[in-house]
């Protein structure tokens, strides 16, 4: 079998800190040796979540099992996953934008098969994904990335269901959307809706447009995460990934609370 040297498009910074969580941790829990020291487990859960690395692939180069890899990867985004902001902490930073953008994205995932296979499959994208509401702000940085929702959920009834739609009214917060998010609530602006519309309409939907193209730079952000290419794991697994990958975002960023 060949090896060969690759790089991770990230910073130190997010190696120090996953290496610091993963050795704090392994206190907590009373572990006395491990396969791969902090900084190794921290570099092969990068390499999985950034390059999108399969974990048999990874297990090969770091000289451990595939179980192990699994067993390390889930371990590691847990612990960032648990670290990364709710929506009401991510509110006290939205609360201060002069607006916010409100957008939702699908994430492919593996078919599967039943109800869930039915309750995945988007039929907008004609793919079975799950859903994530992304927040950004007026520069079209990432500020909150919500928990995954089936592919067939429709984004304002995804918004609705994590309480977006009234954490940004509550805080009387102007959010920029899509013709998806009609009948959000006064704080949600969305283009006129319709056919042969006035000159006036239309250059308002050509300006609401504009700025609303800037929150699709969250999302991109989001899907430089090359495991986000297609999830090949239980949807219920999505959920973690996504904060995890937000709060890593974050750090990149120097945004993140330490």
């Amino acid at each position: 079998m060949l090896a060969y040297p690759a790089t991770i498009p990230l910073s130190t910074r997010s190696l120090t800190r996953l290496s610091q969580l993963l050795r704090t941790h392994r206190t907590i829990v009373g572990s006395r040796w491990r396969r791969l020291a902090p900084d190794r487990q921290a570099l092969l859960v990068l390499a999985h979540l950034r390059n999108g690395d399969s974990r048999t692939r990874l297990a090969a180069g770091f000289g451990i099992s595939p179980t192990t890899a699994w067993r390390y990867i889930r371990e590691a985004v847990d612990l960032l996953a648990a670290r990364a902001p709710t929506l009401e902490q991510a509110m006290r930073r939205i609360g201060q934008l002069a607006f916010a953008i409100l957008d939702g994205t699908l994430i492919p995932i593996d078919r599967l098969s039943g109800s869930a296979d039915r309750r995945h499959y988007s039929g907008k994208h004609r793919r079975h994904g799950i859903n994530a509401q992304v927040i950004a702000d007026p520069h079209g940085r990432l500020i909150w990335i919500s928990p995954a929702l089936p592919g067939a959920v429709h984004d304002l009834k995804a918004a609705r269901t994590h309480g977006i739609i009234a954490a940004l009214t509550k805080a009387a917060v102007a959010t920029f959307a899509d013709k998806a998010y009609r009948g959000a609530g006064p704080v949600v602006a969305v283009p006129f809706y319709g056919r042969n519309l006035p000159k006036r309409m239309r250059e308002c939907n050509s300006a609401h447009a504009k700025v609303r193209a800037i929150g699709e730079r969250a999302i991109a952000t989001v899907k430089t995460w090359k495991i986000l290419t297609k999830l090949h794991c239980c949807p219920q697994r999505a959920t973690p990934i996504l904060a995890a990958i937000l709060f890593l975002q974050l750090i990149e960023e120097r945004r993140d609370a330490g």
